[in-house]
């Protein structure tokens, strides 16, 4: 399996946190657990908050600063409440390519400050739930919301990171 998460930086902070590193690990971390195999694809813009609130008006109608967006470039989702998504085909030249996720500078640190966690952990958490998201995952109906929470728990404790749920 190949997994490339090609990273547009347009804010410097991302490059001195090792985004790259934590992309790719996230990345891989969840191509793992959801047991897909073949080379794909991930395009992650790595920006600030005024660049990630202008496409959240652009895409989303909601003109503020948010931590993390995703673009799936397949939608894999399935109808049923809490039904797993359908899987990408690795071998489609169009399915390897999964899609595009954009995170946000200041609001991640701020949310990290905020909840008393490492920016680091806080960015890795973000990130699966992006690439969850590009895999057809979403979080609107309970069930849904339940499955993707449960995958993200699994694939955080694969890497180390503690629940990030778990606020006190």
């Amino acid at each position: 399996m190949a997994l490339l998460v090609d990273i547009v930086f347009e804010d410097d902070r991302w490059q001195a946190l090792g985004l790259q590193a934590l992309a790719d690990a996230a990345a891989g971390a969840v191509l793992a657990d959801q047991r897909l195999s073949g080379d794909f694809e991930i395009s992650l813009l790595a920006c600030d908050d005024a660049r990630i609130a202008a496409l959240n008006a652009d895409f989303r109608g909601k003109a503020t600063a948010t931590n993390v967006l995703s673009w799936p470039a397949e939608a894999l989702a399935t109808e049923e409440d809490g039904g797993a998504p359908f899987a990408p085909d690795a071998e489609d030249p169009m399915g390897a390519e999964l899609g595009d996720i954009a995170i946000a500078w200041e609001t991640c640190a701020r949310e990290a400050a905020e909840q008393g966690k490492e920016i680091a952990a806080h960015v890795s958490h973000l990130l699966v739930h992006g690439v969850l998201h590009l895999l057809g995952y979403d979080h609107i109906r309970e069930k849904d919301a339940a499955l993707m929470e449960a995958c993200e728990l699994r694939i955080l404790a694969s890497l180390g990171v503690a629940d990030p749920y778990d606020i006190a």
